[in-house]
């Protein structure tokens, strides 16, 4: 474990935290503990304040839905994964013997899981300005790429990658409800997941009511 605190700048004053936050759900069912699923949820919404924290408080000229953009961008698998690379979690998973064989240390998902749940430690062991701390040494540079290129991907492509982080799913958008003469039309659209109706918006065009409610499913998504 020292090694692993060493990496991340912390040094735990309850060692049994850190741990279970790298132990996976496999080996936790193998050796009937705890696993690090609890401290994953826990740090996923730190992980969402500290980043909206970042942005408010750092980019001041980011219009609101630019900033929703960012943090979709940032906060995200790929993002957690290059971290947990970074700190060599993958030497310090605590893994099941199935999981183990098949390579599990180097799934991208379980690594990001356990950035998650470091950071939960971290932050019930130290406190939330040690949290942040670490947050925004890993991520401050992801995120200052993404303010530049903010503009460059739009609500629905934004949300397609976000869906399609685990695999490719099926997106549709619909168009619910349409009113109003020609010249003054108004649109909703819903957009669905597999099925599942993540959100609704509304716009003067087809084309606004779908980007309206894709940006309304990545605000509930996080």
């Amino acid at each position: 474990m020292e090694k692993v605190e060493e990496s991340i700048g912390y040094n735990f004053k309850n060692k049994e935290l850190i741990k279970t936050a790298l132990t996976h759900t496999s080996y936790a069912y193998e050796n009937k503990i705890e696993s690090n699923e609890k401290l994953e949820f826990l740090g996923d919404s730190i992980l969402e304040f500290i980043s909206s924290k970042h942005l408010y408080n750092n980019y001041p000229t980011l219009k609101e839905g630019e900033m929703t953009k960012v943090r979709a961008a940032v906060v995200c698998e790929k993002s957690l994964y290059k971290i947990a690379k970074l700190h060599n979690f993958s030497d310090f998973l605590y893994l099941g013997k199935s999981e183990r064989k098949t390579g599990g240390e180097n799934r991208p998902a379980i690594l990001a899981d356990s950035v998650e749940a470091v950071i939960a430690a971290i932050y019930l062991d130290g406190g939330i300005e040690m949290a942040e701390k670490f947050i925004v040494d890993n991520l401050k540079e992801e995120i200052e790429k993404a303010t530049k290129h903010v503009g460059d991907k739009d609500y629905k492509t934004v949300l397609q990658e976000k869906l399609q982080e685990h695999g490719e799913v099926k997106i549709e958008y619909e168009i619910i409800k349409e009113k109003g003469p020609d010249h003054n039309k108004s649109f909703e659209a819903q957009v669905s997941c597999n099925g599942k109706i993540l959100a609704t918006g509304k716009g003067k065009s087809k084309k606004e009511a779908q980007m309206h409610a894709a940006k309304k499913a990545l605000e509930e998504k996080r």
